[in-house]
């Protein structure tokens, strides 16, 4: 039984060798050609206008709260407990501010990116797939899931080239 089992395997690969061979796969790093096309660059630069203010009202809190803890640890032991209370009160304040700011400011600019992420989908999609035709491909794959790619086969930059269209 296990002599049949061997010449079925042998039997398998052998008829299987030459599908994989015919197989043509390319690799786009998605993530690299999105981020660094033309549309991407504007993004960023309206993104970081919109949000300037927000960005230094975050900084400006941060800071005071940097001042108040290095108060605190710097003149701490020279206060009475009335005043190192009060100041540790303020720190605690302001470090709260903080992290609201910080967490509202991240919220915002993660729903703008996941926004432009949708919105650049379909033109992403449309530009494997003509990458997909015009190198007659059957498969392209992100190059998250491969470990080693021959730079021929990687098309990422011909990906960025159709985005900047």
């Amino acid at each position: 039984m296990s002599r049949f089992m061997l010449i079925f395997a042998a039997m398998v690969m052998a008829f299987s060798v030459p599908a994989m061979a015919e197989t043509r796969i390319g690799v786009v790093d998605l993530r690299q050609a999105l981020f660094s096309s033309n549309d991407a660059k504007a993004f960023s630069e309206s993104l970081q206008k919109d949000f300037a203010g927000d960005e230094a009202k975050v900084r400006e809190t941060q800071e005071e709260a940097h001042k108040l803890k290095d108060r605190l640890e710097k003149d701490g032991a020279m206060m009475n407990e009335t005043e190192r209370n009060k100041l540790a009160g303020e720190f605690q304040e302001k470090v709260k501010e903080f992290n609201f700011l910080k967490q509202r400011l991240d919220t915002a600019v993660n729903q703008r990116k996941q926004a432009f992420l949708e919105e650049a989908r379909p033109e992403v999609d449309a530009a494997v797939k003509e990458l997909l035709e015009e190198n007659e491909l059957d498969l392209i794959l992100p190059s998250e899931a491969v470990v080693y790619v021959k730079p021929e086969m990687n098309l990422t930059s011909q990906l960025l080239d159709k985005l900047n269209k």
